[in-house]
């Protein structure tokens, strides 16, 4: 028994998650690429919607973009919809990020209670799990600290989250808006600060979800996003409408945590990996201005 608690002890401390998200940051730029292989976009490509199509499509934009790129974003539900043969090539997709030395953020949007949540936990941030990314989407409405399995999992193994704090959709204001001056919003971000104390470094590993067109929330809402010392995922940049000025207005004096994501606005320069490349140094360039 003493054996087991000295090797226990012995183990080796993991670098954060947010560690290692700041120093890809500092040295390639704030650009996350997503990759949305949706139906069009394949079409778009001249690639059937299949299982083929869908790992042609995704390892070629991993190949393109992966020493540009801080991290890359696989939207979970456009592999689900393939079944176990297009959740079996995510698993390739994670596998050939971490092989390419480019960080993973898996889109899911988990979130549930207990046991269940524990499960989620265990599939996306375990390591030994097929599915395991550096990082996860969460939704935390069910309450922040519902998501506490994938928090203190993630902090176990070195990996991250990224929990859903402000979205542009136009029916997310009903619940994240909700309450004013102490927003449901205002308190998710509250929380993920709190919960960053735990980490030192420049960047904790619990990042927010926050839209890059959000327009004057944060303002409205009296939402200060500096404090959380976590990264903020804003998906929206290039085809959703959002320019890196848009960026720079909405998240003033945090726009050094945003992590800028774009995809459509990338991908459709596909499928020539050059063309994907260019449409990345370009967007990281307009980030960098």
């Amino acid at each position: 028994m003493a054996e087991s608690a000295a090797s226990q002890q012995a183990q080796p401390v993991r670098e954060s998650f947010g560690s290692r998200l700041a120093a890809a940051m500092l040295e390639r730029g704030p650009l996350c690429v997503g990759i949305d292989p949706h139906p069009q976009l394949l079409a778009d490509w001249g690639l059937n919607d299949d299982v083929a199509g869908l790992e042609r499509f995704s390892l070629t934009v991993v190949e393109a973009v992966a020493s540009l790129a801080a991290a890359v974003k696989p939207q979970v539900a456009l592999y689900e919809r393939h079944g176990s043969a297009g959740m079996a090539v995510l698993e390739r997709v994670l596998a050939a990020s971490a092989e390419a030395g480019v960080l993973s953020i898996a889109d899911a949007k988990r979130g549930d209670i207990g046991s269940t949540m524990a499960a989620y936990a265990d599939a996306w941030l375990r390591d030994g799990s097929s599915l395991a990314a550096d990082s996860v989407t969460l939704s935390p409405y069910l309450g922040f600290e519902s998501l506490r399995p994938a928090l203190d999992l993630a902090a176990q193994y070195g990996r991250g989250v990224f929990v859903l704090a402000l979205t542009s959709n136009p029916e997310g204001k009903s619940v994240q808006h909700v309450g004013g001056e102490q927003s449901v919003a205002r308190r998710i971000v509250s929380a993920a600060a709190a919960e960053n104390q735990r980490y030192e470094g420049v960047l904790g590993s619990v990042g927010l979800v926050v839209g890059a067109t959000i327009g004057s929330a944060l303002t409205d809402l009296d939402i200060e996003l500096g404090p959380v010392r976590g990264a903020i995922l804003a998906p929206g940049l290039g085809a959703q409408g959002a320019t890196p000025a848009d960026l720079r207005a909405t998240f003033a004096d945090a726009y050094p945590q945003v992590l800028a994501t774009s995809s459509r606005g990338i991908l459709a320069a596909g499928p020539s990996a050059a063309a994907l490349r260019d449409a990345a140094e370009e967007t990281l360039a307009g980030l960098r201005s």
